[in-house]
């Protein structure tokens, strides 16, 4: 089934038994609920208790982890699947799904609908076998630019379309004095955001299929990306390496910077930072062809389950209550996120921007999200924007990839080998 000696542990954990026990005299079934969204805790604990009263034979137990992928690998270590999980859609979730850890949705009426756009996102993330669609996408984000709509105006700047006119606002707001984009290098990920866009535009359209299979490289496939991404990062202030994930939000709320090489995920933070104008959003052009733009719209929250799971009836009907039209709308409204289901929308003015992208289905994946942990996508980025050296990021990039991929097979990868 996974053919890889070095995934034969990852087996043991198939068989999924959730131990439920109920508190003394509580004769309800008990489902786990494991939720990795730190900034809506509450939100979930709250729905958990109102799915409670609904369904009085069923109890549930929320888990909120400081670290949920650290958590969640420590349960499945211990062969202790959570019956309902959240998670994120990334290369993390791709590699539980290929080692068959997650339900297999595709008949069920849940996905009914659900955007297919989204269904395409997660399945190519890497399924359980080949067909298998391993989660309920629940909410999705936007990722390009975020930009100051003042600062845009009273410079005469106008929403760039090309990656010329990108870099042709840059270099004005530069000479009237404005950082372009606020660099936070000091959160490695950071650079991941804008690198999504540009690879996703600029690489072969079956550049990860191949890759997987041996049959290219990112050298080959990614150095205009890795130009282009370096290009953007000219225009940070002078200190990129000091200034982390919340220097930035913060230093755009106070009007710093003109551009965030952020998502519509950055939003809630910034506005903590109570902003004297509005946050607009834009799909982040790579090439000098605006009909080749797209809008990456990866899928932040996924519901899925064990695959295994004791009360399969009990999580399956939590999870249609999670995936209730006034549930998932009421989520997107607070953490400026988007539906997954048809109909609905978010009018949010952070999203105006990029509405017209996700009406047309003009969205592909994070390709980051194609990474896992055991290849330092981050720190490599990082380094490469220090140092300026984009043969040594590529060398690195492809050879950390190579002595992963021949370890284990995660993700599309397993798919293709299916």
């Amino acid at each position: 089934m996974l053919r890889r000696p070095a995934l034969l542990p990852v087996i043991a954990l198939l068989a999924g038994v959730v131990l439920t026990g109920c508190s003394s005299g509580d004769d309800r079934t008990t489902i786990t609920f494991f939720q990795f969204k730190p900034e809506a805790q509450q939100y979930f604990q709250d729905l958990a208790a109102q799915f409670e009263q609904a369904n009085p034979g069923i109890r549930v137990v929320v888990d909120n982890p400081a670290d949920p992928e650290t958590a969640l690998r420590t349960r499945l270590v211990k062969d202790d699947v959570p019956d309902v999980m959240t998670l994120n859609a990334n290369g993390t979730f791709g590699e539980f799904a290929s080692a068959k850890i997650f339900r297999d949705f595709r008949n069920d009426q849940v996905l009914g609908n659900v955007n297919p756009a989204y269904l395409s996102v997660i399945g190519n993330l890497g399924t359980g076998s080949k067909g298998e669609i391993n989660g309920v996408p629940f909410a999705a984000n936007a990722s390009g630019l975020l930009y100051n709509e003042e600062l845009f105006e009273q410079n005469g700047v106008e929403v760039p379309t090309t990656f010329d006119e990108l870099i042709a606002a840059a270099e004005k707001f530069k000479a009237a004095g404005i950082t372009p984009f606020y660099g936070m290098l000091a959160d490695a990920w950071t650079a991941q955001s804008p690198l999504a866009p540009l690879s996703s535009q600029l690489q072969p359209p079956d550049f990860f299929q191949q890759r997987f299979q041996d049959r290219t490289t990112f050298a080959a496939g990614w150095r205009e990306t890795a130009e282009k991404l370096a290009r953007l990062y000219e225009f940070t202030q002078p200190d990129p390496l000091s200034k982390g994930y919340e220097d930035g939000t913060a230093a755009f709320a106070r009007g710093e910077s003109a551009m965030l090489l952020l998502g519509s995920y950055a939003v809630p933070q910034i506005r903590n930072g109570k902003p004297g104008f509005t946050v607009g959003s834009m799909a982040l052009p790579a090439t000098d062809d605006p009909a080749r733009t797209t809008l990456v719209s990866g899928v932040d929250v996924v519901i899925t389950a064990s695959r295994e799971g004791a009360h399969p009836a009990e999580s399956s009907k939590f999870i249609d209550f999670l995936m209730g039209e006034k549930v998932m709308q009421d989520y997107c409204k607070a953490q400026v996120a988007i539906p997954t289901l048809k109909g609905l929308s978010n009018n949010d003015p952070a999203l105006s921007g990029v509405q017209s992208f996700i009406e047309a289905g003009r969205i592909v994946g994070f390709t980051d999200h194609q990474f896992i942990q055991a290849i330092p996508l981050g720190p490599l980025l990082q380094e490469f924007l220090l140092t300026g050296d984009e043969n040594n990021f590529l060398r690195k990039l492809d050879d950390d990839w190579d002595k992963v991929a021949k370890r284990r097979t995660w993700g599309l990868g397993a798919v293709i080998a299916s």
